[in-house]
Formats: structure tokens, sequence, C-alpha cells
């Protein structure tokens, strides 16, 4: 009697497509810095952000981002924000809305798309009209006074995340910091400053996803582990057939 021989690696590419992907333990953070060249120069290009933005979308689908093009310079809060396709929310606190077409402000701040950004140098928050999953930000000339980002995401309790920005670097930097969470869902985000009223931080590009647009990828090392995983048992099935 023939047997029919499925290869193991055949198997392994099959049982891999059709097998879910665990969710993993809640929050996970991407980060990426690009160091200034000072407050009157606006960086050519921001590679590390924009690697740590672009992963960070590579795990979510159909989000919205709020890149304020749609507001009047000087418009301050309360600001109703969109995220089209993903939601809406409200900021409040201390703020407005900041428009520079070339070069910088003058203080290493500037957007990354467009004109405008948001202009701060004190603590603000952002409420969500419904729960999101997913949130990521550029932050800019963040740190050159002493300053540190401080998230509270909030969600009945409050989860706390300090951004890793290098502190006291040049001025005009660039960071991107995201984060996605498939075990819990936040209504709204406290940003907080370490140097609130001396460090001042430009923030732009501010993305949201709610919990059905987060679809987290595997980790390269973790795909390799069960591949081989994989591989092995369906030798050893194999080899059991054989043998029978």
């Amino acid at each position: 009697m023939s047997r029919k021989f499925i290869a193991p690696f055949a198997l392994t590419a099959a049982l891999l497509l059709a097998l879910p992907i665990v969710a993993s333990a809640a929050p996970v953070t991407f980060f990426g810095e690009d160091l200034g060249l000072g407050e009157g120069t606006r960086l050519p290009s921001h590679p590390n952000a924009d690697a740590a933005r672009t992963s960070f979308l590579s795990n979510l689908v159909g989000v919205g981002t709020e890149t304020f093009e749609g507001f009047a310079q000087f418009t301050a809060a309360p600001l109703a924000l969109n995220f089209p396709g993903a939601g809406t929310a409200t900021l409040n606190g201390s703020g407005y809305v900041e428009s520079v077409p070339a070069g910088t402000n003058g203080f290493g701040r500037y957007p990354i798309s467009g004109d405008k950004y948001w202009e701060t140098g004190d603590v603000f928050s952002i409420a969500f009209t419904n729960p999101i999953a997913a949130f990521g930000f550029y932050g800019i000339d963040i740190g050159d006074f002493s300053g540190q980002v401080t998230l509270a995401l909030q969600n009945g309790g409050v989860t706390n995340l300090v951004i890793p920005n290098t502190v006291n670097g040049s001025g005009g930097s660039v960071l991107y910091f995201g984060f996605y969470d498939t075990t819990t869902q936040y209504v709204g985000i406290s940003f907080g400053n370490t140097a609130a009223g001396t460090d001042f931080f430009g923030f732009d590009d501010m993305t949201i996803g709610s919990l059905n647009q987060v679809n987290p990828i595997p980790e390269p090392a973790s795909l390799l582990l069960l591949g081989t995983g994989l591989a092995g048992a369906a030798g050893f099935r194999f080899r059991r057939k054989r043998s029978a």
C-alpha cells in the first residue's frame, strides 16, 4: 500500500497559517528617536522615529490619525480631535495649535506633516469618545531642557508609561512613541512633563485604534520557534507512520 508523504515544513507552513496569534500582555510599546541639530534647524529626516511608527502601524488595521491641519493657528483647548475611521476625542489642558511652514519656531519645534502641530509646555489630556486599544504620536524638541514625557493611561485605574526620550540633548529632536494593548482598553490619556513650564514640546500625527483594529503580527523569533516545534511534531508523526 502506498502512503502519501506530506513534507514536514509544508505541514508547518499550513499549520502556521491556521493558528491564531496569541494575545500578548499589555501594553506593547514602540519607540524611536532622532537627536536634533539645534533649536534653529529642522531635521531633514528622522529615520529612527519613522521606523518606530512603521513598526507600530504594522500591527494595526484601518486606524485614524489627527494631523492638526484642520485647526486655525493658536486654537487652544478644548480641541475636538478627529481620527478618521477610528473615532473622535477631546483634548483639554495647556497648549495651542502652532503653524510653522518651514524651519522651526525658533525654539526647536516644528510639524512632522503639513504646517501645524500641538505646542505645549505643561500637561494636557485626551478623552476618547469610545475606548481605544492603540495610540501613537510624534514628539518634537522633547528633553533639551530636562523634560521627560509621561503618559497616564486611564481605564478605571491608571497605567503609567515613561517615554525614554533623551534628557538634555540637542534641540529639534524627533521621537515616535506608540503602544497597543490587546487586554485593556483606555478612555483617556494624560500627558505629563517632568519639567513643566521649562521644557516646551511639540506633538503631531496622533494615531488611535480600537481593539478590533489591533492585529498583532508575531515576532520573528516566536514564529521561528513555533515553526521549529511544528516541524518536529510533523517529522515525529511521519516516522510513526513509516514504522506502523
